[in-house]
């Protein structure tokens, strides 16, 4: 990077319910530009500096440990303090904080080590889905984060078809593919629990194609109201097409819970590997 820029790391959290999602679409509220705005007013650019993010998430969804990184001119960043005795993180932080609107929360903005790139130096992401049954309890408070769910659910049935599908696959059948984008992926951990009167997914992949989470929650649904045998996911799977049986819930149940990195000597070489297209797995 050149010496007149500094990459800047944001830590962050929001939610979704206002936002037409992540990334910037004309005329519509976006996290992205609404935080590109207030960056561009803290450090007085002539224009707005991109963000590259971990996750796109999409419109209606949450994030509590979503992560971000801005380029931005060094001179800026350190003037970012003005006459106060903070850092220029400090600083920035903070100032993001009085700016943005009371759904977006900056936790930290740190300058980001060499090599960092908040989408492909990540590791995994791990995301988690909220349904509360008849067997739970409807929280009026809650309603913005948690499916509810008109049916009794066979939790046990839903982990063990979930834990079934835990690998590197192509997730053709629970994605929307995109253009020149594989949907090969490696399924970390998947599991379902009750927990709270709310029954709780915890999903955790190097990475997430379209629509795939939501997906993969609305077939195990479909397993645990009894409609689905607890081997149909996997069947599905191993077909590696897009299948309209399965059903995309809604997106006001999905938080991204956490997004993991290297160590710092390991970031630009995770970079380069997330990069690569990768071929599709041989069955």
């Amino acid at each position: 990077m050149s010496e007149s820029v500094v990459r800047v790391r944001l830590d962050l959290a929001y939610d979704g319910a206002g936002f037409v999602g992540w990334a910037v679409q004309p005329g519509l509220r976006s996290v992205q530009g609404e935080i590109e705005t207030a960056l561009a007013t803290v450090l007085r650019l002539d224009e707005r500096a991109p963000l590259t993010v971990a996750g796109r998430t999409d419109s209606g969804v949450h994030a509590r440990g979503q992560v971000a990184h801005v380029d931005v001119p060094t001179a800026a960043f350190e003037a970012a303090p003005g006459r106060s005795e903070r850092t220029p993180e400090e600083a920035l932080e903070r100032r993001l904080g009085g700016l943005l609107p009371a759904d977006i929360v900056i936790h930290r903005a740190s300058r980001a080590p060499d090599g960092f790139d908040a989408r492909f130096s990540a590791i995994w992401r791990r995301y988690s889905y909220t349904v509360v049954d008849p067997g739970g309890r409807r929280d009026p408070w809650q309603r913005g984060s948690q499916l509810w769910h008109p049916r009794p659910l066979d939790v046990a049935a839903m982990d063990s078809a979930a834990r079934r599908l835990v690998g590197e696959h192509d997730f053709l059948a629970y994605c929307k593919p995109r253009e020149g984008a594989t949907t090969i992926r490696t399924l970390l951990d998947f599991g379902w629990r009750r927990l709270d009167r709310t029954v709780q997914a915890e999903v955790r992949a190097d990475a997430f194609c379209h629509s795939m989470v939501r997906s993969l929650v609305g077939a195990c649904l479909a397993v645990g109201e009894g409609r689905w045998q607890v081997d149909r996911p996997e069947e599905l799977l191993a077909r590696a097409q897009r299948d309209s049986t399965v059903t995309v819930v809604p997106p006001h149940g999905l938080v991204l819970e956490e997004v993991a990195y290297p160590p710092a000597d390991r970031l630009a070489d995770r970079a380069t590997v997330a990069r690569s297209m990768r071929a599709p797995t041989v069955r």
